[in-house]
């Protein structure tokens, strides 16, 4: 049995897609792609596929995680555009990798995220996050399945930095882009949660609902504060090239002068 790791995005209005949706949308796609799929036993037969730390509802992606299982070998470039074009345009997979290691949700241990605050100035964005970095902790409340939860946003927030929209989107407005790496805490700690914060110790409040997107998730690097590629160490361990024959490394060799 053969593992596959895939990378893939919910851009524009798909990000309001929920995961059940998305699940839906892939299932049909590997259907159209004649993907040799391993499929789990009893009565009612699943495609086996695993889903890692999926992106709340709402949100865009440009980092999200799944593996799949098949029964015969597949070239993963190969299945990464036969799956892409079975997709409708907004998810889109952009990396294809053969699993060589084990435990992907296990190197899933933070995201990188961006909210667009439109109508808020970078000024006040910065006091606003100046305030929630010096406090010890920040708690918010919010609603889940098991009634209400309080979180503490200010312990799982590993970065956090106020900046200016960029140069090739102008705006004729205030605009605001929070960028924050927030560590995978239980229970988890969401982007709307530190937009909460911010609320709560700055009085940050948007008149719109924020622009969220996931840039990255990976390992985090306590040292260096960054957020890693998770498919990296499959690709680290996929084999090298054979070397080329001696025939053919003689052949392309240049003469050396004449005796």
């Amino acid at each position: 049995m053969q593992r596959i790791r895939l990378r893939y995005t919910k851009r524009g209005r798909l990000r309001f897609t929920s995961h059940r949706d998305f699940q839906r949308a892939f299932e049909r796609a590997l259907r159209r792609a004649e993907v040799p799929m391993a499929y789990s036993a009893g009565f009612t037969p699943h495609p086996k596929v695993s889903y890692a730390n999926a992106a709340p509802t709402g949100t865009g992606s440009e980092a999200e995680y799944l593996e799949i299982a098949l029964t015969e070998h597949r070239d993963p470039a190969t299945l990464l555009t036969l799956l892409d074009e079975s997709l409708p345009t907004g998810l889109d997979i952009t990396d294809a990798v053969e699993a060589r290691t084990s435990g992907l949700a296990d190197r899933l241990t933070a995201s990188i995220w961006e909210m667009r605050l439109e109508g808020v100035a970078v000024e006040d964005a910065e006091k606003a996050v100046e305030a929630f970095l010096a406090a010890e902790t920040v708690e918010v409340q919010r609603r889940t399945k098991n009634g209400m939860r309080t979180f503490d946003t200010r312990g799982a927030v590993a970065g956090l930095e106020a900046l200016p929209p960029q140069a090739d989107r102008p705006v004729d407005k205030p605009c605001a882009i929070l960028r924050l790496v927030v560590r995978h805490l239980t229970p988890a700690v969401r982007p709307d949660d530190v937009l909460s914060g911010l609320r709560a110790v700055a009085d940050l409040a948007p008149p719109v609902p924020a622009a969220v997107t996931r840039l990255a998730q990976g390992l985090f690097d306590e040292e260096s504060g960054t957020v890693t590629d998770p498919l990296a160490p499959d690709r680290e361990a996929a084999p090298a090239a054979p070397p080329k024959a001696a025939g053919t490394a003689s052949a392309t060799a240049p003469e050396g002068p004449a005796a």
